[in-house]
């Protein structure tokens, strides 16, 4: 598809994601749809105002009716479209010029199918529909009950949070207006930073990192906490800091909260789902809590969901890095809820070092090799048959990239980058560095006779 990427449509608010796109989507939404009601909720980017506006004359102009909800975190108003769809204007974690669409429905990402339909919707611009036809919009509060509705989903996991010290580096986004809230509600003493919307982000950039979140490394480590969040700028995402100013790896973070799930579960056959590049770390606590994982691609969660449940399959928790569903409480990515539980549970453990200890981790590193976009594909053929080759005690998969899983729980995983002219390696190892310049090894040579 050319509009839609893994997350929604996302670009420069002047030259990709414009009121004009937005218009366009609306209006090819709220045709496909009909006269079922649409939320539309935005973040708090400078250039939101006007997508709202042009959103909302799209899908009214199709024959939707439309609750505007205003400024909210991304997982409210995923919240707020259960039992009808939804549209939330963000770039997540991108720059502040940058904008982005995602739609969903019942609480779902929209799926490929219905992305799809609505890129041929654009492109087909039917136009209005008759102007006694069109639909009707109205301005809601959804923000209270979605943060109420978090406080109570947490609570039945781990312990009260009363006495533990919680710093949230909200970045100037959306978070501000719901994890301290939520935090609050649950008994924690909250230090926010960066806690007013500002959509020029001017605390720190919005992708939370171990650089850009310098400040609250620093409140942690000095004693200011006991332990340190900070998201992105719609509060899907999010970071875990240390008692000591560290940043705990993403996949630690996903163990964790997948081995709780698995133990709290009382289905015969628990599952997680992730993606391939999550750690064997996260496996490892699934089988000890009794429970399997299955992987599916980057950006799919929603979709692997779905499928596993089709089978029979019952999903207590999905994940990829920085990112998580909670599905007993829904089918959306939200980083709200995640700071909630995962608060619970270290309140529950004492600390965050007992919390983390029973998980291995293993030393994890992310290579890039260029490689040209019209190479990719000849590459990655060669290399489903030559990094087998090069390993031959590993077990393989091959449905995302080649996954390599040797006999000590090291693995690897080889996959071509779906924006930038790069072939990834991931990997985790005891010595990973060893690890890495073998595949590297052999990427090398099938790129280069590839190209």
């Amino acid at each position: 598809m050319d509009l839609f990427g893994t997350a929604g449509i996302r670009g420069s608010a002047r030259h990709r994601v414009t009121p004009e796109l937005a218009l366009a989507v609306g209006r090819a939404a709220g045709r496909r749809v009909g006269s079922d009601a649409f939320v539309v909720g935005r973040d708090g980017r400078e250039t939101g105002d006007a997508l709202e506006a042009a959103m909302v004359a799209g899908l009214e102009s199709a024959g939707a009716d439309v609750r505007v909800v205003g400024r909210v975190p991304t997982p409210a108003l995923a919240w707020a479209s259960r039992g009808r769809h939804g549209v939330m204007l963000t770039a997540s974690h991108n720059p502040p010029a940058d904008n982005g669409i995602k739609l969903f429905a019942d609480g779902v990402e929209y799926g490929d199918d219905a992305e799809s339909a609505i890129e041929s919707g654009v492109a087909a611009d039917e136009g209005p529909v008759a102007w006694d036809a069109w639909g009707s919009r109205e301005r809601v509060d959804v923000l209270d009950d979605y943060r109420t509705a978090v406080v109570d989903y947490a609570r039945g996991h781990g312990a009260p949070l009363d006495g533990l010290r919680v710093a949230c580096d909200c970045g100037n986004g959306m978070a501000a207006r719901a994890v301290p809230q939520v935090l609050r509600a649950l008994g924690a003493t909250v230090t926010a930073l960066n806690a007013n919307v500002d959509g020029h982000f001017p605390g720190r950039p919005s992708k939370p990192t171990p650089e850009t979140v310098s400040d609250l490394r620093g409140v942690v480590a000095d004693g200011g906490a006991d332990i340190g969040l900070a998201h992105d700028g719609d509060a899907d995402r999010i970071v875990v800091v240390a008692g000591d100013g560290d940043i705990v790896h993403e996949d630690t973070v996903l163990a964790v909260l997948a081995e709780h799930y698995t133990r709290a579960s009382d289905a015969d056959d628990p599952m997680v789902v992730t993606t391939p590049n999550a750690s064997a770390r996260i496996d490892e606590r699934v089988r000890a809590a009794g429970g399997r994982t299955e992987r599916v691609r980057l950006g799919a969660l929603h979709e692997g969901i779905a499928a596993a449940r089709e089978a029979g399959g019952d999903v207590v928790f999905a994940a990829e890095p920085w990112k998580h569903v909670h599905p007993a409480f829904g089918g959306w990515i939200d980083g709200v809820a995640s700071a909630a539980v995962f608060a619970r549970l270290v309140a529950d453990a004492g600390d965050l070092v007992t919390l983390r200890a029973p998980v291995t981790e293993r030393p994890y590193r992310k290579v890039s090799v260029e490689c040209p976009d019209d190479a990719k594909a000849d590459a990655m053929a060669a290399l489903e048959e030559t990094l087998p080759a090069a390993f031959p005690d590993a077990d393989v998969e091959t449905e995302y990239g080649v996954r390599l899983t040797l006999p000590d729980d090291a693995w690897t995983l080889v996959r071509p980058s779906g924006t930038e002219p790069y072939v990834r390696i991931y990997a985790e190892s005891e010595d990973v560095d060893a690890l890495v310049a073998d595949v590297r090894a052999v990427v090398a040579d099938a790129i280069s006779d590839a190209t």
